[in-house]
């Protein structure tokens, strides 16, 4: 984006009716501000820490929902612990007090006003903010990104003549800014004046409206001062009390800034120069980025840093990995050659040992045929009459009963 600014070294001043005729138009030489590194992180940090210094403290009353002399009613009454309004015969007594849980009560908390309101932000930092404000200004596709209307503006950075500055009637104003093509966006600015939603609305800022142009002059104690601020959403700023709460609304980039002649002139002394100190900001001198060309890629790939690097190490003796005898194989046959016999063995005899347990099981289930059946019920009964001789105890009298045979 700063490229893209530095690469128009010089600015054409817009001329005004009114102006003194001549063959030319004036340009000025681009301030180094201009081409200064655009940080949006610096500016939201910055921008977040400058609002808050308006802020007014606020805190609820140090009384608020302590003014009753409620006690609890202990236990033993079936009712929770809670302070509780004594007396009788309205709705209020024996209403739960104090507590931030009770209609009445006190907030839990409660809001102080020794609160740490503002905020400090190094000087250092802040100019960095301003700075990066400034020369998003002078980016086209930011402006336009923030949202302001800028197609029929002839150039940016807008600057006028200073003839501007003598302007002392608000109808003047608008003509100016129809002239050199920024009207459209006070329009915009005006046509958007609304009721906040909200609470906002009660407490005195009901009407908001966007941002139109910044207009910064140079000569302190100029009457424009008087002709622009009439006009819905137009700015007016010196341009040695440049403020980023104006050049960066929201902390957002890329407000359309129009500058008078003598401003612009003047943003080299203010700001100084990548090499030059400011001459009105002790020991100041512009940001310089830590890259100038941020594709990485190319540089490293350039003929000028690979002709000095070290070239690739194709030979690099990296630990082989080391494999677990127990899950490889091969692994193991190096530490056992024996290994493969012994896991070919077993595994043999594990396919006979399922043969085996197939057959069997298949031999079982094979249905018999009747005569092989007979034979061998027949041969269990042969058995049986086997067993009830051989086990002939005379001595107990009721065996033979309780078998359920005779002799």
């Amino acid at each position: 984006m700063a490229a893209t600014a530095a690469a128009r070294p010089l600015v054409t001043v817009q001329a005004l009716d009114g102006d003194m005729a001549t063959d030319s138009a004036p340009t000025v030489p681009l301030p180094d501000v201009m081409k200064a590194s655009i940080r949006p992180d610096i500016v939201n940090f910055v921008h977040s820490n400058i609002s808050k210094n308006k802020r007014q403290p606020y805190a609820v009353s140090k009384k608020a929902g302590h003014q009753t002399s409620a006690e609890s009613w202990g236990t033993g009454r079936a009712v929770s612990r809670i302070p509780r309004v004594p007396g009788g015969g309205t709705h209020r007594a024996g209403q739960g007090a104090f507590g931030n849980m009770c209609r009445g009560g006190r907030m839990f908390a409660p809001t102080k006003i020794w609160r740490r309101w503002h905020r400090k932000i190094n000087v250092n930092q802040k100019r960095y903010a301003v700075v990066s404000a400034i020369a998003a200004s002078a980016v086209p596709s930011l402006v336009m990104a923030r949202g302001h209307r800028v197609e029929s503006v002839p150039e940016l950075p807008l600057v006028i003549s200073d003839a501007a500055e003598g302007v002392e009637k608000t109808s003047a104003a608008i003509k100016v800014l129809k002239q050199i093509g920024a009207y459209e966006d006070a329009e915009k600015a005006k046509d958007s004046h609304s009721i906040r939603p909200g609470k906002g609305k009660m407490r005195n800022r009901r009407y908001i409206n966007r941002k139109g142009p910044l207009i910064v002059y140079g000569t302190e104690g100029a009457k424009l001062v008087k002709a622009f601020r009439n006009i819905p959403g137009v700015d007016i700023v010196n341009v040695e009390r440049l403020n980023l709460l104006k050049l960066a609304p929201g902390g957002h980039l890329g407000r359309f800034v129009i500058w008078t002649k003598s401003a612009f002139e003047k943003l080299d002394s203010i700001y100084g120069s990548f090499d030059k100190l400011s001459l009105k900001k002790k020991s100041y001198v512009l940001p310089r980025s830590k890259m100038v060309n941020a594709d990485l890629a190319r540089i490293i790939n350039s003929d000028e840093v690979q002709s000095v690097v070290r070239p690739i190490k194709k030979e690099s003796k990296r630990a082989p990995l080391k494999k677990n005898p127990l899950k490889n194989l091969n692994a193991m046959l190096k530490l056992n050659p024996y290994a493969k016999t012994a896991k070919r063995m077993s595994l043999l005899a594990e396919a006979q040992r399922v043969k085996s347990k197939a057959e069997k099981l298949e031999q079982k289930r094979k249905p018999i045929s009747k005569e092989e059946a007979a034979a061998i019920k027949s041969a269990g009964k042969a058995w049986y009459q086997t067993m009830i001789s051989d086990s002939d105890y005379t001595e107990f009298e009721v065996f033979t009963k309780w078998l359920g045979v005779s002799q």
